[in-house]
């Protein structure tokens, strides 16, 4: 990984560089990953990263990268978007036909906590159908709107990895996907955020969820029904997408409730999601009255 010289003003866009959004004394950091260290930022987490420049930000100190106590990479984005039904796989094991256009639905900012953080299991007498749902999530670095392919491409400011826990009941209690996708403190999204210069437009990349060691997705991003740009162009369509906005684009197959018999997270379960070239989350389950 290309290294940024400690104590300069104005990192080098277009090297390859990760960025997490770390804990530290008591505030979040935005910060560097430098082989086993972490340069912290003077921004509190990465979407200020983006949406003041990450050719502003100046060092502040450095921390060991082990052990660093890592936020949601994204804390605060002003849109989460998520798009539903985008692998063909997936769309067959819920019994549905492959749409012909992007499927959509919001997220909220308490939904999300960090790569390694608990995720809350409601109780079971609000919901006993919990889901896991690995995903590529894009993170966009540049205004746009009506984007043609290129600026699509070029809005791409990375990658990183979700877990879009679904509450399957409450999915489906109507046509519309939101109650069940955005309960609070159960989103993972990290570890940090991987620009585009390692990986690319986010194709052919290969996914795969485990649950207690067991695997259940593995996929790659070659098979989604809209890829990320096709994603991005169409988003932009409709609204103007911002520095530091997320887009989850979808599972892929093996998800617990399209499983004969259906599986769901209970407490102690322990879930991971790996994206090649992008990071791993790795999160336990635990009833919600034991989240702070």
């Amino acid at each position: 990984m290309a290294r940024a010289p400690s104590g300069v003003r104005g990192l080098r866009v277009g090297l390859i560089m990760r960025f997490v959004t770390v804990r530290h004394d008591g505030v979040t950091r935005a910060g560097r990953v430098d082989g086993d260290r972490i340069v912290l930022l003077d921004r509190l987490d990465v979407g200020e990263l983006l949406r003041s420049g990450i050719d502003t930000a100046a060092d502040v100190g450095e921390i060991e990268r082990s052990g660093a106590d890592l936020a949601a990479v994204i804390p605060t984005p002003d849109k989460i978007i998520c798009v539903g039904k985008n692998y063909r796989a997936h769309v067959a094991e819920m019994g549905g036909p492959v749409p012909d256009f992007p499927t959509y639905f919001p997220k909220y900012a308490r939904a999300l906590i960090g790569p390694h953080d608990d995720i809350a299991l409601p109780d079971p007498s609000i919901s006993a159908r919990v889901d896991w749902e690995g995903e590529l999530a894009v993170v966009i670095g540049r205004p746009v709107r009506h984007a043609s392919a290129s600026e699509a491409l070029d809005a791409i400011a990375g990658f990183t990895v979700c877990n879009d826990t679904s509450m399957r009941d409450w999915q489906q209690r109507t046509s519309q996907f939101l109650a069940g996708k955005t309960f609070e403190h159960a989103t993972p999204l990290g570890p940090g955020l991987v620009t585009r210069d390692e990986v690319g437009d986010g194709s052919g990349l290969e996914l795969r969820t485990e649950v207690d060691g067991v695997l259940k997705q593995h996929g790659s991003t070659d098979q989604m029904v809209f890829s990320v740009i096709d994603i991005i162009r169409d988003l932009s369509t409709i609204l103007t997408l911002d520095p530091g906005d997320v887009i989850a684009t979808g599972t892929p197959e093996g998800v617990g409730d399209a499983r004969d018999p259906q599986e769901y997270l209970t407490a102690g379960a322990v879930v991971q999601v790996t994206i090649e070239g992008v990071g791993r989350i790795r999160n336990r389950c635990v009833p919600d009255s034991e989240v702070p």
